[in-house]
């Protein structure tokens, strides 16, 4: 085959065929080890929209004490496509899973689909290996909007793009459409993946576009923007103001953002050079860098410096939140991907580009493959429901020793308190409490301990947890 790495060069195969690997365990609980407690805080709220109230505006979480648990946070729009499912079909915790995984696949078609349009295919083709073996693999699987919010944007790009290019004597307002729907969708989704949109600035400066398109583009961005503009930065401090309870990031300073990145820096850097392609897959970004720099790649270049500047502004809002969360990376992945895959695609000879790329892959899906496990030291939460069953009404707020981590409290499907264990040594705190509607304390032994310091009646005893109950 001409300028091909593979016997197998069609990329839906291969699209398919991790689909097909990250099926395994696809109806696992939320319970793995990387990031679950990220994933109950979209189930939560999918649960509550169809137990509690359907209003998309209104996302509801498990952990606010005796609030409505209305309060700020990403658009739910994963959330609601749960809630959806879950109207046909009963509810479970894996419906995310499935939906992001698919949306993500196709997600990373169109980024294959955009790649060719500008460059060879064997460099969309190499790109979308790499991107597909990346940190994508195995957060396109967990029910967090990361890469489903890139995915919706990647599409959006691409049609855009089309409009940009299409030919000049036909109407070509489809095409704007589809970019309109799926950039609103996509920013709305989460906030950062709306950084992408800089690379359009090469396609404005060109001649070669006509100033009419250019001009309808820009009204359409701004149209699309508008809904994630308002969401953020006007509905979700609403939202935390009328109901008094925040829970969603919303970034720092530039100036605390800054000294905080030079503070961990190292652990900065790590995201991008360990978790984003791994080891073997940024050593070849690298090389693909120098080689754009030395090759005078003007296209590549511009790609580069201009979404390199514009996720720069997400890493400094962020701070060390960034430093300390591997998924904060996700959006920039797939400029690293394209970057690795040009590297890669230099490489005459065609055995060491395989050896090469087949490093990268293995080295990507073995590093991750502990995400299709859950972590067994959790397992005991899949019982925690039916054990406040036996002493407890649904409606009876709960205390569980878990910190800021709010998993258990899903599992648990109660509303309460997640405090640490300093909170609940605090005999004066648990009184005021208890007068908010505290009714049962539960704690994870392996969190806190055996014994509770308080006197306070056992109703039920495992080997995980022991559930108190208040005396009133």
């Amino acid at each position: 085959m001409k300028q091909r790495l593979f016997l197998l060069g069609d990329i839906r195969f291969w699209i398919f065929l991790f689909f097909v690997i990250r099926l395994i365990g696809i109806t696992n609980p939320p319970l793995e080890i990387a990031h679950n407690w990220r994933q109950t805080t979209v189930t939560m709220v999918a649960r509550n929209f169809l137990e509690t109230d359907n209003n998309i505006l209104y996302p509801r979480v498990d952990f606010a004490g005796n609030k409505t648990g209305i309060t700020g946070m990403e658009f739910p729009f994963l959330n609601y496509l749960i809630y959806l499912f879950s109207l046909i079909f009963g509810y479970q915790h894996w419906y995310g899973r499935l939906i992001n995984l698919l949306i993500s696949s196709i997600g990373i078609f169109y980024f294959f689909k955009l790649l060719k349009k500008y460059f060879e295919e064997k460099i969309a083709f190499l790109s979308t290996l790499i991107l597909l073996s990346s940190i994508w693999f195995s957060y396109s699987r967990k029910i967090m909007p990361d890469t489903f919010s890139m995915s919706f944007v990647l599409a959006g790009i691409y049609y855009g793009m089309n409009y940009l290019d299409y030919n000049p004597l036909k109407r070509n307002y489809l095409n704007l459409l589809f970019y309109l729907l799926l950039i609103m969708l996509g920013t709305l989704s989460k906030l950062p993946a709306a950084y992408l949109l800089a690379i359009f600035l090469i396609s404005l400066r060109s001649k070669h576009v006509l100033a009419n398109r250019k001009i309808i583009l820009i009204i359409t961005s701004i149209v699309a923007i508008i809904p994630c503009v308002y969401w953020y930065f006007y509905w979700v401090p609403h939202l935390v103001e009328d109901y008094g309870f925040w829970h969603f990031f919303m970034g720092k300073s530039f100036f605390i953002g800054m000294n905080e990145i030079a503070d961990s820096f190292p652990l900065t850097l790590q995201k991008f050079y360990e978790e984003a392609l791994k080891y073997s897959g940024f050593i070849v970004f690298v090389w693909g860098t120098v080689q754009i720099i030395r090759k005078k790649n003007k296209l590549l270049g511009y790609v580069f410096l201009l979404s390199f500047l514009s996720f720069s502004i997400i890493v400094l809002k962020a701070g060390n939140t960034f430093s300390h969360h591997s998924y904060y990376i996700i959006p920039f992945v797939p400029v690293m991907a394209l970057i690795a895959g040009y590297g890669l695609s230099l490489i005459n000879n065609h055995k060491i580009a395989i050896i090469i790329l087949l490093a990268i892959c293995i080295e990507g899906i073995l590093n991750q493959q502990h995400d299709f496990r859950t972590h067994k030291k959790e397992l005991a939460l899949l019982n925690l429901e039916n054990d406040l069953n036996k002493v407890s009404a649904k409606e009876d707020l709960i205390l569980i020793n878990s910190g800021q981590y709010p998993t258990p409290m899903y599992f648990a499907h109660r509303k309460g308190w997640t405090e640490l264990n300093e909170q609940i040594n605090n005999a004066e705190y648990i009184r005021t409490l208890k007068e908010e509607g505290l009714k049962y304390i539960v704690i994870l032994k392996n969190s806190f301990g055996v014994a509770m310091p308080m006197k306070l009646p056992v109703v039920l005893e495992t080997d995980d947890y022991c559930i108190y109950k208040l005396l009133h």
